[in-house]
């Protein structure tokens, strides 16, 4: 029996998908659930696994794109397991009895022409052209009697600066992936159809370096997570977001949709790209369960493992550049969402505390927003309110009590 493989539907609103990688060859004997294929959507990059055992003919080449239901290969389940590894080959190259090696001849080089007093030597008007060029009489070969340089050599020669064309000049030329192609098509379509502008703000990080300074080992031993950056971010954006509800919206047509919830979607950078998967209901959050969540996502995005449902359905966007050593920029809102949180390096800058000229550990923050629905007092006001928690996470994130905020 041939068993027809079609292509599943990877998610919803998903119509076709490209072979990425054959993960088997034509002709090869697969196992049931054995995965054959990495498929790409436009959201995610998925492994299609074997549907029955039996041997396989592939009916698709890598990099078609192909339509959701479409057959990409056949299965012929009545096809018997072969048994054991086939023979091996005789080694041509070692039956080949060895043949005896021909004994080179040497070959008289010419004698070099000997060098005379005058070989190498600048005549006087010589000199004075290359002293204005700035050419050593050592690198230019003379032309005249006996090897002397003449006017003509120190005219004609030119100062070593490389040859034009003298390195590689080859190129090459990739397919992009159909996730590449779909996100070039996104980022695009934002800065065509939304009004966005970018506000940006400066966080003191010392309140947060203390703290993690003072209880990230307890917190690591007792939850097996690391107390990272990301769930203060986090805890900050979800009460700033409860201040301002017009930035936890979006624009359906002529409606905007309000969310009293806040999924708080997350730039995890994989080996496919950026992907953004989604920490569901932040607000219901502890700093263990933000840390431990987005480290759940991020193993799964390393390991090729996250869905196309964890990556929807997000209402506000966190990105860190600052991983990466960028200091400011404008990151670019995900859509349907109104607006995206930049988050960058963190370098010593001094500011001015109490009075005094004082060192701190400083970042730059950017909130990118769709002006259509999110006027300048809701962003200002927003970017704010991050900075405000940041600066005090004890009484606004953690109710003065770091113990139990922490579980500690």
């Amino acid at each position: 029996m041939v068993l027809e493989m079609k292509v599943p539907s990877p998610g919803e609103s998903i119509t076709e998908v490209e072979i990425a990688e054959w993960l088997v060859q034509d002709g090869d004997y697969v196992e049931k659930d054995q995965a054959i294929a990495e498929v790409d959507s436009d959201k995610a990059t998925l492994e299609l696994p074997a549907e029955a055992s039996g041997v396989i003919t592939l009916k698709a080449e890598e990099g078609d794109a192909v339509a959701v239901g479409e057959v990409v290969c056949l299965i012929d389940t009545s096809a018997a397991k072969p048994e054991g590894d086939a023979p091996k080959k005789e080694n041509k190259e070692e039956s080949k009895p060895e043949l005896p090696k021909e004994e080179k001849k040497e070959v008289e080089k010419p004698a070099a022409k000997p060098e005379t007093y005058a070989s190498g030597t600048a005549s006087p008007a010589a000199k004075k052209v290359l002293s204005e060029k700035g050419i050593d009489p050592k690198d230019v070969k003379g032309t005249g009697k006996d090897g002397r340089i003449t006017k003509e050599d120190a005219v004609n020669a030119v100062p070593s600066m490389g040859t034009p064309g003298s390195a590689s000049r080859t190129s090459s030329r990739t397919k992009l992936s159909m996730l590449r192609r779909k996100v070039a098509e996104r980022l695009v379509s934002v800065k065509n159809e939304t009004a966005m502008l970018t506000t940006f703000n400066e966080v003191d990080m010392s309140p947060i370096f203390q703290l993690r300074d003072q209880y990230k080992e307890e917190f690591k031993s007792k939850h097996n997570v690391g107390l990272g950056f990301m769930s203060f971010f986090t805890k900050a954006v979800v009460r700033a977001l409860e201040q301002f509800p017009a930035v936890n919206s979006m624009i359906d047509g002529k409606e905007m949709v309000s969310y009293d919830f806040s999924d708080i979607s997350i730039a995890v950078s994989g080996p496919k790209g950026l992907m953004v998967p989604v920490v569901r209901n932040a607000e219901n959050l502890s700093f263990r369960g933000i840390e431990a969540e987005i480290k759940r996502l991020a193993l799964r995005v390393r390991d090729g493992e996250i869905t196309v449902d964890e990556m929807t359905g997000g209402t506000f966007t966190i990105t860190n550049g600052g991983v990466f050593g960028s200091m400011l920029s404008t990151p670019i809102i995900n859509p349907p969402q109104s607006a995206i949180l930049g988050m960058h390096n963190i370098v010593e800058r001094p500011i001015v505390r109490d009075g005094a000229i004082a060192i701190a550990p400083i970042m730059y923050v950017a909130l990118s927003y769709d002006h259509r629905i999110i006027d300048g007092k809701e962003s200002v006001g927003f970017l704010v309110a991050v900075k405000e928690a940041l600066e005090n996470p004890e009484e606004l994130l953690m109710d003065n009590n770091v113990k139990k905020a922490l579980e500690l």
